[in-house]
């Protein structure tokens, strides 16, 4: 089996990249008091050594007084910045790329329960789940600081030398919050029954990040239709909803779709075997990334409850990508296992590959 569609170069504006691999971003916390570590560097460079494409880091949050769930996760303000331009210095040394994910978990609150966000969660309608209230909705003035708390993340990460910057707006977090009619029910110019009108804090969003970047620092986006609080939520029914939803991201300067799914190879809608990335390709004519359960043979869910995952063909990956349907693939578990992945399918060593544990979350390897 050839792996060149893999290794084929990418680029998109300023960013120049070597193989069409990404590193997804995965939740670490491993950064205490929410600034990374000597050892949060060390993992990334590792990655960059293993000659990943692209890095995106894991969430780091904007600020905002209750932007994260645990007090571990890393924060992209402050004093944390130079330790974040000690984690760029470090990739770039071992010859990568990397991108930080700008993160704001809104009410979604599951993890760090003995832990206390030090302000007000932010939230568009206060809910948790559909029919479950527990907040206040966000005020005006809640939304242009949270919009501005992006912005202002997006300016630090050019200054600090990035080579691209993804906005988290999936998986039931605060901006997918706004998207999902589950989750939205304000009836101001933030909520509506349309998606249109949901999504006008995500575009809000990426219009601020888009002037923090400048024109030409590639601005990606990571959406999902799935949410932690309902797996099989969806915003698009079908693909005039999903154009309805896409496009005006895109034309606020999203110049690439991250797009996750718990199964990358599950069509997204009947009638066609595209994907949800192979979708957004062709509905926004960007680059897109796809994502979701890549090289191994159980899905990541089933991690969380301890479950582990073989090494699985790539025949259907490759397929894909030699017909073009995305751009690039983003690698996660594998990644997590085994930080010489890259290095091993390119050079036919499969046989090499290492089994996923839940024990390599638990680490920093």
């Amino acid at each position: 089996m050839s792996v060149d569609a893999l290794f084929r170069p990418f680029q998109v504006k300023s960013l120049k990249m070597p193989n069409r691999i990404v590193m997804a971003p995965m939740t670490r916390s491993f950064s205490p008091g929410g600034i990374p570590t000597s050892d949060v560097a060390g993992y990334y460079r590792r990655r960059a050594e293993g000659q990943v494409g692209l890095i995106i880091t894991e969430g780091t949050v904007v600020e905002r007084p209750a932007a994260r769930n645990d007090p571990k996760v890393p924060v992209f303000h402050g004093e944390a910045l130079p330790e974040w331009k000690k984690v760029v210095e470090e990739v770039h040394a071992a010859g990568g790329l990397i991108a930080p994910q700008l993160w704001h978990v809104g009410a979604a609150r599951g993890q760090g329960a003995d832990w206390t966000p030090l302000g007000k969660v932010d939230s568009p309608s206060g809910l948790t789940a559909p029919g479950k209230q527990k907040y206040e909705p966000m005020t005006e003035e809640d939304i242009a600081d949270t919009i501005a708390a992006f912005g202002a993340s997006a300016r630090a990460s050019r200054e600090l030398g990035f080579d691209a910057a993804e906005i988290h707006s999936a998986h039931g977090y605060l901006i997918d919050q706004f998207y999902w009619n589950g989750l939205n029910s304000r009836g101001d110019r933030w909520g509506g029954p349309s998606i249109a009108e949901r999504a006008r804090f995500g575009v809000e969003v990426v219009k601020a990040v888009r002037e923090g970047l400048g024109p030409d620092i590639p601005l990606i986006i990571r959406l999902s239709q799935w949410k932690q609080q309902d797996f099989e939520a969806k915003i698009a029914l079908n693909p005039d909803e999903m154009a309805e939803w896409l496009l005006p991201l895109s034309d606020a300067g999203v110049d690439v779709f991250h797009c996750s799914q718990r199964r990358f190879w599950e069509p997204e809608f009947h009638g066609s075997d595209l994907n949800f990335a192979g979708w957004a390709k062709v509905i926004t004519g960007k680059p897109t990334i796809s994502v979701g359960s890549v090289g191994l043979d159980g899905e990541f869910i089933a991690a969380f409850g301890g479950a582990g995952s073989r090494p699985a063909s790539l025949e259907g990956l490759i397929q894909r990508m030699e017909r073009e349907e995305f751009d690039l693939i983003a690698v996660g578990r594998a990644l997590l296992a085994d930080p010489n992945w890259v290095v091993k399918v390119r050079d036919g060593r499969q046989d090499e590959l290492k089994d996923f544990e839940r024990s390599a979350m638990m680490t920093l390897s």
